[in-house]
Order: structure tokens, then C-alpha cells, then sequence
């Protein structure tokens, strides 16, 4: 396992102790295949990172813990490390906590590790429910900020929010909706991945207030608990579009969009309106094809650079600053798409 990398900055990466690492780089036995596993991604990370920042200057640990689909995971890895270079004069090393789905209590130890561990900051996304606000309450009375990233946790001691306005963009996605079906008869698909994401939440309250006004006589199918995952929305979607004939359209608030689509296919229906959110990979490519109609998207890269500000701010490595304002919404269509360098 070559490496350039001294086993001090190794342990640190993974949290695990320089012994721990020593035995895995040595191949002396005695440790699990899932910590090795640990000391692999460590150094992909640290490699990944070096390129950005030569791991030079004063250095600030960072968490990043979220539960969402990897392809959203991916996109947001892939923001935090472009905006690297630009947090000059201080550094920004990452640590990744990813999982698709599960219960809140695995987030919970999660952070609660984080807790013992130590560490700068935490960036989260996370699920609003009261055993995660009561383990960003033990972090923050360790000293440790903590940022809520895309969907927030009001409730909790967490130092700062960032993130688009969901409200705004779910009545924003109701005025497309509305717009391209115009005097057509049909009801709205509304998809949720979980109705415990507030940012979710509100962008179905923005989009069924908004509806109200432009489309009163359409209604609304939500559908949830597919966790964004194409494995479990196609069941979701099949299920609803038998029990609702008059489905025409669909807002995507929480992915699994490859899987929506091959449900209207297999069903034999037209989707004749489909509004999603986020340019990653699926959705760039599915916007390419024409399959969906448009993408509301805002710039993870911005929400990043402004999570990592509030942790300087936090440690007196920045100067105070006012109140951080929600990313700008934008309706990407096929027309429209931002270069890869920029869509974050």
C-alpha cells in the first residue's frame, strides 16, 4: 500500500489510532477487513486533498456526515474539494461519513464518535428528529460547530444553516408545472425520499401552497419513504400510478428519478411534466436525454465554501459576518445546463 503520507496524518484522517494503522500498512494481522477498508479511504482522501491544498498551513479537521443517495454524497464531495483551493490562507481537511439509509440512531453514533474523537466542525445532513438534535447539542457543548447542510435542524444548537430556499423552490417548481400543463387535465405526483428532511418538507409545502393558486383543480399524489433510492421509488411510483389514472405529472423532491421514469414506462403512461432537483449525475443525464423537463439546482460549491466560512468564523479564524443568505435557485433545462467545472 504505498503512500506518501506519514501514519500521524493517516490515523488522523481515518480516526483511528497510529497503531491501528501501522498494523494494517505492515500487514501484521489482528485487524478487520472494514477498518483496513478505513485506512484505504484515508489515504484515497488524503491523496485526493493534497493535490488541492499540498497539505500546507493551518489545517482545520472536518466532518462531513450525511444521509443521502451516493450519487448526492458524490456531487457534494466533489463541491467540497473544488472549493479547497479557495479557503486559503486557512486549509480545510475532510473526513467523509456517508450512508444512504438507516436508521437515525446510526447518525447518532456517528456524531457522537465525531464527539469523542474530536474535530473543528461537523458539516450535517441529517434528518430532523430529536435524538439527532440532542447529538449536535453534545457536540456543541464540546466545542464542536456544527453547520446543517441543504436541509436544516432549527431546533438544534447547530451554528448555521446552508442551503437554498425550499419553499421558494417548491412553488417555483408549481409555476413550471402548471405552466407546461396548462389547460390539460391531470393530477401531480409529489416523491419525498423521507418525511423527516425539513428541506423536503418545505419544498412540498412551497409547491402545494403555490398550487393551490395556479392549479386548484389538480391533486396532489405524495408518495415518501423511498429514500431517494431507484430500489425502492419504483415500487412507490408502480403503486401510485395504479391506484391514480389521471397522474400526468410528477415533482421529484427527493430522487430516485431513473426509477420514476422506467415506472411510467413500464405502466405504459405519458409523464408529460417532470420537475427534479439537483444537477448530479443521474439528473444531468436524464436532462440531456429530454426525460425531464427541467432541474432546479443550486451551487453546492457556494453552500460549501459558506458551511466551511461559518466553521473558520467559529474559531476566530475569520471576522464576524452577517446573517448567510440562501443559495439562488436555479431552472436548469437541456438549454441551459452549467459546464461541469461549475454545476457542483
Amino acid at each position: 500500500m504505498g503512500h506518501p503520507f506519514p501514519i500521524r496524518e493517516i490515523a488522523r484522517q481515518a480516526g483511528l489510532s497510529e497503531a491501528t494503522v501501522d498494523r494494517v500498512l505492515n500487514g501484521r494481522g489482528g485487524v478487520r477487513e472494514s477498518t483496513a477498508q478505513e485506512v484505504r479511504r484515508a489515504i484515497a482522501d488524503l491523496d485526493r486533498q493534497r493535490t488541492q491544498v499540498r497539505l500546507v498551513g493551518a489545517t482545520f479537521m472536518v466532518d462531513i456526515v450525511m444521509q443521502s443517495p451516493d450519487r448526492f454524497s458524490t456531487a457534494v464531495r466533489t463541491a467540497l474539494e473544488a472549493e479547497l483551493p479557495s479557503l486559503h490562507p486557512a486549509v480545510i481537511r475532510s473526513r467523509f461519513h456517508f450512508r444512504e439509509t438507516g436508521p437515525a440512531e446510526e447518525l447518532v453514533a456517528v456524531l457522537d464518535r465525531i464527539g469523542r474523537r474530536g474535530s473543528q466542525g461537523v458539516l450535517l445532513k441529517a434528518p430532523d428528529v430529536p435524538g439527532i438534535t440532542a447529538a449536535v447539542g453534545r457536540l456543541a457543548a464540546a466545542g464542536i460547530p456544527v453547520v446543517t447542510l441543504v436541509t436544516d435542524l432549527p431546533a438544534s444548537a447547530r451554528i448555521g444553516h446552508v442551503g437554498s430556499d425550499n419553499r421558494a423552490a417548491g412553488a417555483t417548481a408549481a409555476y413550471l408545472v402548471q405552466q407546461w400543463l396548462g389547460d390539460r387535465p391531470g393530477n401531480v405526483l409529489t416523491s419525498l425520499s423521507s418525511g423527516f428532511f425539513r428541506n423536503e418538507e418545505e419544498r412540498e409545502m412551497g409547491f402545494r401552497s403555490a398550487m393551490r393558486v395556479r392549479g386548484p383543480g389538480r391533486a396532489l399524489v405524495e408518495i415518501a419513504e423511498g429514500q431517494g433510492l431507484d430500489a425502492t421509488q419504483y415500487d412507490l411510483v408502480r403503486a401510485a400510478l395504479e391506484r391514480d389514472p389521471a397522474i400526468r405529472a410528477v415533482y421529484s423532491i427527493g430522487g430516485g428519478n431513473i426509477a420514476t421514469l422506467r415506472a411510467f414506462e413500464d405502466a405504459g403512461r405519458e409523464c408529460a411534466v417532470f420537475v427534479a432537483h439537483d444537477l448530479d449525475q443521474d439528473n444531468t443525464r436524464l436532462l440531456r436525454e429530454h426525460r425531464l423537463s427541467a432541474v432546479l439546482h443550486h451551487d453546492l460549491r457556494h453552500d460549501l465554501r459558506e458551511a466551511c466560512h461559518l466553521v473558520m468564523r467559529a474559531h476566530g479564524a475569520l471576522p464576524p459576518a452577517g446573517p448567510t443568505l440562501p443559495s439562488a435557485v436555479q431552472v436548469v433545462t437541456p438549454y441551459n445546463m452549467p459546464s461541469p467545472a461549475l454545476a457542483g
